[in-house]
């Protein structure tokens, strides 16, 4: 697919006059439990020309291009990157993981990554996955049929949590990695079971309910809440990313 993709990377550095510094695999196919007909999730963080950030004029951060049924584009300028990086935002920490390298131009997601540790809150993290838990249960494996597909939605983000729990660290993004946190043999034996079946299904497969994913995901919501509520909240200074914003917009 570099071959495709590649190329809408290199139109894009030309249609908006901007220089894109990463760029990965963003979702299932990153992740690990991509079906056949699952598009791809390409996702960037561009640099701008020196003096668009020295305007007084705002400018837009985000670049989107239009989705199809093959490719969803889209990417953030580094200021923005770096903005939410400072938050803890939870995808943009999982980008920098990606199994899956389109582009990686320079020091910067390396420079980044190396102050993940820093800066990823576990407290926030918790919540992000806990919210993505419930609400794919609660929203998407309630009736007598539910998308295949969804469970995964659920078990990598409640392994997430879990991960931070349990090793006090930011989470991998690869589902195969999260998964060796659970120790039932039985639990493994139906994940492989649903990995081989999504490996051959459409996106929009359904499927009867799974009891021991239900109860799993049940438990493991209520076991993880408390504790998440417990963690004291972090508040990192800006100055390495001002000092690393600095640094590549001289770069230009």
């Amino acid at each position: 697919m570099n071959q495709v993709i590649d190329p809408q990377i290199a139109a894009i550095e030309q249609a908006y006059d901007v220089r894109v510094l990463y760029a990965c695999e963003s979702g299932s196919r990153a992740w690990g439990f991509a079906s056949p007909d699952s598009d791809y999730d390409v996702r960037f963080i561009y640099l701008q020309p020196r003096d668009n950030y020295l305007s007084i004029h705002e400018r837009r951060d985000v670049i989107e291009l239009p989705v199809n049924e093959v490719l969803d584009v889209n990417g953030w300028d580094i200021r923005k990157a770096l903005q939410l990086f400072l938050k803890s935002n939870a995808p943009l920490y999982e980008w920098l993981q990606s199994p899956i390298v389109y582009k990686e131009q320079g020091g910067f997601a390396a420079e980044l990554r190396g102050l993940m540790s820093v800066y990823f809150s576990h407290r926030s993290g918790c919540h992000h996955y806990l919210s993505m838990t419930r609400n794919t249960f609660e929203n998407d494996l309630q009736g007598p049929e539910v998308k295949l597909k969804k469970y995964f939605y659920a078990l990598r983000p409640a392994l997430a949590c879990r991960w931070i729990l349990e090793k006090q660290e930011v989470p991998p993004m690869e589902f195969h990695r999260l998964r060796t946190l659970e120790g039932d043999k039985g639990w493994q034996h139906a994940v492989d079971e649903l990995l081989e079946r999504k490996a051959k299904a459409g996106e929009k497969e359904m499927i009867a309910p799974i009891a021991l994913f239900q109860e799993w995901i049940e438990a493991t919501l209520g076991a993880c809440k408390a504790k998440a509520d417990a963690i004291t909240a972090m508040t990192p200074g800006a100055g390495p990313l001002d000092q690393l914003f600095r640094k590549y917009i001289d770069i230009v």
